[in-house]
Order: C-alpha cells, then structure tokens, then sequence
C-alpha cells in the first residue's frame, strides 16, 4: 500500500506538489491522471525516495522508500524507460539490478520471458526502439516480484497487440493482491485498465474515486432515446424544455430530462419507445471538464493561414 500525506515539493518560486494527500491501495488498478505539469511524475519520484518533500510523508507499507531493506523485493517501478546503460545487453542490464538485491539470475530469465524480450535478450539495449525500451523497463519493475508497482506512461511506443498486453498484465497484478499505480495520457486506455483513479491538478489533489464515480460526476450525460415516431417525440421534448440531438443511426440525444421523465412524456403522448438508457460520457470528457482550470498551456483547435514570405518579412 501507498500513501501519501500533505506532500508539499517546491523547485525554487513553483510549486510541483501542494499538500497532496492520497492512498494507493492493494487488488486494484489505479490511475493517476494529471495535465502536463501537473506534479504526477514528481510525485512518483517522492514515492521512490528520488525526490524529497519539502513536508509531508509518502510511505510503502507503513515505510519509506529509503527504509526498505530489499527495495526491488517490495517495489518496482518504471519511470523512465531509456535509463539503461546503451553499451549492456537486456540480459545483462537487469542481471547488474538482480544482484544488487540478491535476486537469483533465474529471475532475470523469467522477467525477459514474460516481458517477450527473449529473442532479443543478448542485444545491447542501446538499439532498442521505444516499445522494446518500454518492455524492459517493465521487466526490470517486475524483477524481484514486488507487491507495490508504480509505472509512468508504460504504454508509450508500444502498438496495439503491447497496449493490450500490458492492460492484461496490470490487471493481472492487481488482482494477485498487489498493489499498482499507473499514470498515462490515454484516457481510452486507462478506462479499459483502472478502476480507481488519483487526479490531480496543479499539484492539488482534484479527485480520489472510482472509474465510474468520476465520469457519473461529470456534466457529460446524456439519455439515448430510440422510437419509431422520431417526430413527435421531439416536439414533446423540446415542448418540455429538453434539448434534443438526433443521431446518425437515428437514436435522438436528450439532456435537460431525466429517463424516467422521459417515460412518462412519452407515455402521455401515446409514443412507443424502442430504447431508453441515461449515457454516461467517457473518462476523456469527463478528466477534461474536470481539470480544465489546472492545465497550464491551452492551444487553438483552429489552424489560421500561415503568413506569406513576405508579411513575414515584415
């Protein structure tokens, strides 16, 4: 288990991290959302003991990370993939990690298999791409079978098939009792993974909740309305102050009006209903409504025409 209690860092005049506090709890996947900036990869450095808070207290099982007499046989953690020596192999880069915590060799076979890197387990990992960097990295935050795990964008660089493959393997992890903490960018990814999410924003906490709690709480719902009198309907709704979008397969979409509202003006108005269901938006919409004070650098959704040579020139 992790928790954190009124983590404070500062660099200089900024302030990363500001009285964050959270728990990180065991049989679970939690994601740990933030906009850039927002003091999430600061905050898993404090975790590591790589980082010191300037007050507050992060500990791993009631410790902290620097208190650990075997730190890779009770957490493991990808952070950054690439920070390997170029010049060793796979094989040889976590076999340097296994001893410095008395980890057999054996274990070094194991993790390279799981991680799919046998192939290329005697290569220097100075030529691996991203994905494969990424894959080792992994490997080397399983190596001494921790029951707390934290990975930092695990997905970047990976295709498909190795997006899916990590899903599965988070959640296998989790569900071994261990305790996991995943942060990403991939809003879709991360609904398919977690089921408790930490968010933060500007280094204040912004949420601790499940999946589904955090997207019910977003303004982002909707009630699909399916019916063979699309006509009609719309007139009532609008009628009743409902706002109403129809769909490309011909479903309408009603804000404004609860399902059950919804019912019973059509009951009233004698118009038989195909299918009726509140929608809840997805996590992206929700983390974006949700966050939307906190992100730091907002871009134009528009593209203006570039200048000429010679307004440039000007």
């Amino acid at each position: 288990m992790i928790e954190a209690r009124s983590l404070t860092k500062r660099y200089g005049e900024t302030v990363a991290v500001d009285d964050l506090s959270f728990d990180v709890c065991p049989g679970q996947v939690t994601g740990f959302l933030g906009p850039n900036g927002s003091g999430k990869s600061t905050t898993m450095r404090m975790i590591m003991g790589l980082d010191s808070p300037n007050s507050g207290r992060v500990t791993i099982n009631g410790r902290r990370y620097h208190d650990l007499p075997w730190p890779l046989r009770e957490v493991g953690a990808l952070l950054e993939a690439k920070s390997i020596h170029p010049g060793r192999t796979a094989f040889n880069h976590l076999l340097a990690l296994a001893q410095t915590n008395d980890i057999s060799p054996s274990r070094v076979e194991e993790v390279i298999e799981i991680v799919g890197l046998t192939s290329v387990a005697h290569k220097r990992a100075g030529k691996f791409s991203l994905g494969m960097g990424q894959r080792l990295g992994i490997a080397a935050a399983l190596l001494g079978d921790p029951g707390v795990l934290l990975f930092d964008e695990p997905v970047n660089g990976l295709d498909p098939e190795g997006i899916r493959w990590v899903r599965t393997l988070l959640q296998s992890l989790a569900a071994e009792d261990r305790t996991v903490l995943v942060s990403s960018h991939l809003m879709s990814e991360m609904a398919l993974t977690a089921e408790h999410l930490v968010v933060i924003g500007r280094g204040k906490l912004i949420a601790d909740t499940s999946v589904t709690s955090f997207i019910a709480g977003s303004t982002h719902q909707f009630v699909r309305v399916r019916t063979p009198e699309t006509d009609a309907l719309t007139s009532a709704l609008l009628g009743a102050g409902a706002a109403v979008v129809p769909g490309v397969d011909g479903s309408l979409s009603v804000t404004g009006l609860a399902a059950a509202d919804i019912g019973d003006l059509a009951a009233r108005h004698s118009v038989t209903l195909h299918e009726l269901a509140t929608q809840c938006g997805s996590l992206e919409e929700a983390f974006m409504e949700l966050t939307a004070e906190s992100v730091e650098f907002h871009g134009e959704a528009t593209m203006h025409p570039a200048k000429t040579t010679a307004g440039a020139a000007r």
